[in-house]
């Protein structure tokens, strides 16, 4: 296997994860402002926002293989993306608090020896318990939340207790669905 696997990522979550695959990669990061767009559907503003950031990354690297991801939390018909302040992420866990929401994770692979760019994505639900005030507050000002989608994280994190159940991948919610990537990049580098 002669190939590398460039991760494009600031998310600590996906470096980890992508290390499971036992491929051999390199992580770096792009700057890529992730606005959504009200007049697209949720999964083609998580799809858009892949390829944005493929596209970013391009401009870093000039070989291998190069994987970005987006993971968007939709709670309704309302994105929920990462928390602005503590203010932001208390009222989004309040809105979360006993309710199902949906969680979205696009994914765009370019490979440059085949010139090819593959984009697929993962859906799943997520059932949240009813939360008491005191405890989005403790989980808040841990600090752990503003660097997430959905101000929450399912791993690692005191945000796993908020979780009911799931229906769907659990590795889409932490940020990154394994094995429709790994699917996909099995086919790039024959394993």
């Amino acid at each position: 296997m002669n190939k590398i696997l460039y991760l494009a990522s600031k998310s600590p979550r996906r470096r980890k994860l992508i290390k499971l695959l036992n491929i051999p990669v390199k992580t770096f990061t792009v700057d890529v402002k992730e606005s959504f767009n009200e007049k697209e559907s949720f999964l083609k503003n998580a799809k858009r926002i892949a390829l944005e950031k493929l596209e970013a990354a391009k401009i870093k690297v000039k070989q291998g293989v190069i994987l970005t991801a987006d993971t968007i939390v939709v709670l309704e018909d309302l994105i929920l993306g990462k928390p602005k302040d503590e203010k932001d992420a208390f009222k989004m866990l309040k809105s979360l608090s006993g309710k199902e929401h949906i969680v979205y994770t696009a994914f765009a692979i370019f490979d440059y020896e085949k010139e090819k760019t593959i984009v697929d994505y993962e859906k799943t639900k997520v059932k949240f318990r009813k939360l008491k005030d005191e405890e989005i507050l403790e989980y808040v000002k841990s600090g752990s939340p503003l660097d997430k989608a959905g101000a929450y994280g399912i791993q690692d994190d005191f945000g796993a207790v908020f979780i009911e159940k799931i229906n769907g991948c659990y590795y889409n919610v932490v940020g990154l669905p394994l094995q429709k990537v790994y699917l996909n990049l099995k086919t790039i580098f024959n394993i």
